[in-house]
């Protein structure tokens, strides 16, 4: 039998009434002649809930325990929506992630893949069962242990499986209906987009679209899975939402495909520090061993005095998560504190935002810089850092001014407009 995956998310199995209307979906697909693995997040909140008891009872707790306590949300919602198709008379058989069992490695709340064998859901299909319902978000370490995948990891999980079982596609249920230009929520023209590249969604997640995770582009675009991302609240036929596929099954795509934004980065500047051969890997490498992702990175001439700085100076500036400034600082005051580097002052600044346009396009077009500079131009933008790739541009902004950015970039690019 040809197989389809469909995961659904959190607010699509948030009640009972909504894990029936998600059973309706795959019974659907059952009809159509489909065997089916059906992936389950954890009911909208559990999760955050079930980590909250973990927090209150053992501040400082054991990884092994909060995995087999955070995992248990998937496990209840495989349960019931496996009750929920039987009762609908469809063959279904939950599955938790040890009895498959999907065998990753041993870093507990951020474990990887390592292999998922195909033969015991198989050997279900085979008995006459159509539905596996396969709690997402979690596996078993070499040790036997239940191990979490960490953020995004039931998206992840339905990815893997497609991979793994050479499925038709992999459905990815949530609450939007598809990939947009840019967030509709700003921009009343967004449009949704009917297919999108791997290497364009990949680009969109990193730089703040939440509707897919990186984690789970990066390994569909590995495998090449098809992925679909549809509603779980509106009627969708096979032409429903947004196709996530290789670039050659797009015949003619627009220069740039999206706006992604996001609110919450800071930028970090080291003032006078020394210009010389190694100052960046003195600063980088202490920043990536404290686990702080540095995206933009400019180095420009100091404003402090050469006479105050004998020799060679320079400032350096780099953009990360505002939530990760802590540990930015701790890595670089003790760089300073062994004598690795030396600076003046530590300059932070929490009020930018990142706004970017992406586009496969971008690699056979020139001018989309000179068009998105102009544009922020006449909105009176001023720019504080860019950084590009061969697919994306992204300028650091004031975050008062993220929603005007995000608007005139989709004006300029004329994104309201199919290719």
């Amino acid at each position: 039998m040809p197989l389809l995956v469909m995961k659904f998310g959190g607010t699509s199995v948030g009640d009972l009434a909504r894990i029936k209307n998600a059973a309706l979906k795959v019974q659907r697909e059952v009809e159509r002649g489909y065997d089916v693995i059906v992936i389950v997040s954890a009911m909208s909140g559990k999760t955050n809930e079930l980590v909250g008891w973990v927090e209150q009872t053992s501040p400082m707790f054991d990884a092994r325990e909060y995995d087999a306590v955070v995992s248990s949300g998937e496990n209840v919602t495989a349960g019931l929506m496996a009750l929920t198709l039987q009762e609908m008379d469809v063959p279904a058989r939950s599955w938790q992630g040890w009895q498959v069992p999907i065998q990753t490695t041993s870093a507990h709340s951020a474990a990887r893949f390592v292999d998922i064998p195909r033969d015991n859901i198989d050997a279900k299909f085979a008995e006459g069962f159509k539905v596996a319902v396969v709690a997402g978000f979690q596996g078993v370490s070499p040790e036997g242990r239940i191990t979490t995948l960490g953020r995004g990891g039931s998206d992840t999980t339905a990815v893997a499986f497609a991979a793994a079982f050479g499925a038709e596609r992999c459905d990815i249920y949530t609450d939007v209906d598809g990939i947009y230009t840019t967030d509709p929520r700003i921009s009343s023209k967004a449009r949704k987009l009917d297919k999108i590249a791997f290497e364009e969604m990949l680009e969109l997640a990193s730089l703040g679209a939440k509707v897919l995770q990186t984690r789970s582009v990066e390994l569909a675009m590995r495998y090449k899975v098809r992925l679909r991302v549809l509603s779980s609240f509106e009627d969708t036929d096979e032409t429903s939402g947004t196709i996530v596929c290789d670039e050659e099954e797009i015949m003619e795509s627009k220069v740039v495909s999206g706006v992604a934004y996001s609110r919450d980065e800071a930028k970090m500047t080291l003032v006078t520090i020394e210009d010389r051969p190694g100052i960046a890997a003195a600063i980088f490498g202490p920043l990536a061993e404290a686990g702080v992702n540095v995206d933009m990175i400019v180095q420009n001439i100091s404003e402090r005095d050469y006479d105050d700085h004998p020799g060679a100076v320079t400032d350096m500036t780099f953009s990360c998560p505002v939530n990760q400034i802590p540990r930015a600082r701790k890595a670089m005051e003790d760089a300073r504190a062994s004598g690795i580097i030396n600076y003046d002052d530590l300059a932070v600044d929490t009020d930018v935002a990142k706004v970017s346009v992406v586009g496969i396009g971008m690699r056979s077009h020139a001018g989309v810089a000179a068009t998105m500079f102009k544009a922020l131009a006449a909105e009176n933008i001023n720019i504080k850092v860019i950084a590009t790739s061969e697919i994306k541009i992204s300028v650091l902004i004031d975050r008062k001014y993220m929603e005007l950015a995000v608007q005139a970039l989709h004006d300029a690019f004329e994104l309201e407009k199919s290719a």
